[in-house]
């Protein structure tokens, strides 16, 4: 595992705004040549540092614009009730991430949609068929003043 020293963390924060930045223009901000800003780089993939990188799409322009973030709790608390609604989200295209928390729930979803009919159609078809959910709280979003990821 590489050390992650201050030229690193300058990498992984351009990288992080714009992985399609050039090598030379990445090896500037980062105070280095291209060659070494390359091997830093390849290095942090290598070591797993950098998993990937990906498309950052526009929600509202792929006709998404209903963000919600539900939470869900189950009704048993078991390693089969967990690996059975894991595998029902990863097959639901209109969820975006699920994450398993701690609190009072034990999942949070961010949900994509078209509009609330779309997302009333998600949570009475596709959530309120599992047999796993026994609670959920949904959040809509009304705006984001931050979004780091974007």
């Amino acid at each position: 595992m590489p050390k992650i020293d201050a030229i690193n963390q300058k990498i992984l924060r351009e990288l992080s705004r714009n992985g399609r930045i050039s090598n030379l223009d990445l090896a500037e901000r980062a105070g280095l040549s291209p060659s070494a800003c390359l091997r830093r780089v390849q290095e942090l993939e290598r070591s797993g540092v950098i998993r990937g990188y990906r498309a950052v799409m526009d929600p509202e322009a792929m006709g998404q614009g209903f963000l919600a973030y539900v939470s869900v709790g189950l009704s048993e608390h078991t390693k089969a009730a967990q690996l059975g609604f894991e595998k029902a989200m990863s097959q639901a295209p209109e969820v975006r991430e699920c994450h398993n928390i701690t609190g009072s729930r034990e999942y949070l979803l961010r949900v994509e949609v078209a509009d609330l009919a779309a997302y009333k159609r998600f949570h009475t078809d596709v959530l309120g068929t599992l047999p796993q959910v026994n609670a959920l709280t949904t959040y809509v979003v009304m705006g984001t003043p931050k979004d780091e990821r974007t």
